[in-house]
């Protein structure tokens, strides 16, 4: 399982145990801010695209949508989201569970300013139940992230 991997990832850092497990689903940016009993912009919300032929994950604030100027600027392309067919095949973890952790080689990773607001964000874990609290240098930091890029607008 995919939050086995992630607990995993974070067992090399000491921070296993802050992973949380639910038992109700936290698919979506609702019913993840309904289980974390927290605003539903905290979710930090993993967006996964096809660029070029290759995985891109965006992490987002659970209240921002992807701005499709900014995005064609920024990746030189019109956001194309993979299916959920493809999601797990490319990125390691299903959809509900996307996350930006102990994700398949290759897959870049990047995080949008709108998550800049907020000391603290909840990204999911690998499982349609699952989240971790981080603070923004944290996610910075085990997110393995490419850097802060600017694709959203609504927050």
């Amino acid at each position: 399982m995919a939050i086995d991997k992630v607990r995993e990832y974070f067992r090399k850092y000491g921070m296993e145990d802050r992973v949380e497990e639910f038992e109700v689903s936290s698919a979506t940016v609702e019913l993840a801010a309904e289980a974390l009993h927290c605003e539903p912009k905290r979710i930090a919300k993993t967006l996964s695209f096809l660029v070029d032929g290759h995985a891109v994950l965006i992490v987002a604030a659970g209240d921002a949508k992807i701005a499709n100027p900014q995005y064609k600027a920024r990746f030189g392309t019109k956001a194309k989201m993979l299916s959920p067919e493809d999601v797990e095949a490319l990125i390691g973890h299903a959809v509900g569970g996307v996350c930006p952790f102990a994700v398949n080689e290759g897959v870049e990773v990047y995080l949008d300013v709108s998550l800049k607001r907020f000391e603290t964000v909840y990204p999911a874990c690998g499982s349609g139940n699952s989240a971790i609290e981080l603070t923004i240098p944290e996610l910075e930091k085990y997110s393995g992230s490419l850097g802060w890029i600017d694709v959203c607008k609504g927050y």
